[in-house]
């Protein structure tokens, strides 16, 4: 049975399981043996990239060039592991910048937020299906040196291929209780006045809900060509 190994960034037990949202179930139903983990202090030892067949990195409240924060060496280091031993990656959100950071490009603040779903292109369908994906982000990426554009908006570029790997911007993830693991960790961090100040929360939490199964199906559409793009499958 092939492994996948999903990074996660809550320290609280069971929250960031939550936050796995349909990438989880996408990859289980692939056949894989799926380990969801954090690099946070304090948690267990990670498998190492090479005992592995894909790795999945996800969002964070953290900035992926902000070397301040106390584990992101660690988690630039084991996505460089991956690259170097050939372990594809799928980074979303905050992982796909740490894995654009990896790979050469340049991370830093956006010109704007953006924070709903929004309608994207893509320039390779056969792996990333055209739609609206949900974004929630504030930070951006640059494309490295070896790496292919997918998608891009006003905003900025918004997916990148690169050998077996994938970066997307957005959370193809999203389901109704993974954002509610998101407005768990805004109230524990004391972010959700100044968040609800900025979003309509009521209005995208209808919204998510309404699209919950179109988007857990093109979550698994994206995680399955992901899969067999890099050759990574159950047979």
């Amino acid at each position: 049975m092939p492994s996948a190994l999903v990074l996660v960034h809550d320290a609280v037990p069971g929250r960031g399981e939550r936050e796995v949202g349909s990438v989880g179930p996408a990859l289980t139903e692939l056949g894989f043996d799926v380990l969801v983990t954090t690099l946070l202090p304090g948690a267990p030892a990670v498998p190492d990239p090479a005992d592995v067949d894909v790795i999945v990195v996800l969002g964070s409240a953290e900035a992926a060039d902000d070397d301040s924060v106390p584990w992101l060496a660690a988690e630039l280091d084991l996505i460089a592991r991956a690259v170097g031993h050939g372990t594809p990656v799928l980074g979303i959100c905050f992982g796909a910048q740490a894995l654009a950071r990896v790979l050469g490009g340049k991370v830093g603040r956006a010109p704007r937020s953006e924070r709903a779903f929004v309608a994207l292109g893509s320039s390779d369908t056969d792996l990333l299906p055209r739609g609206e994906w949900m974004q929630f982000h504030d930070d951006m990426f640059t494309l490295p040196a070896d790496a292919q554009q997918l998608a891009r908006n006003d905003v900025g570029l918004q997916a990148f291929t690169c050998g077996p790997h994938v970066a997307v911007q957005f959370h193809p993830e999203i389901t109704p209780d993974a954002f509610g693991a998101w407005m768990d960790a805004w109230e524990d961090e004391g972010v959700r006045a100044e968040i609800e100040a900025q979003v309509d929360v009521p209005a995208m939490v209808a919204e998510i809900a309404a699209r919950a199964d179109a988007s857990a199906a093109a979550c698994r559409t994206l995680v399955t060509r992901f899969c067999a793009r890099a050759g990574v499958t159950a047979s």
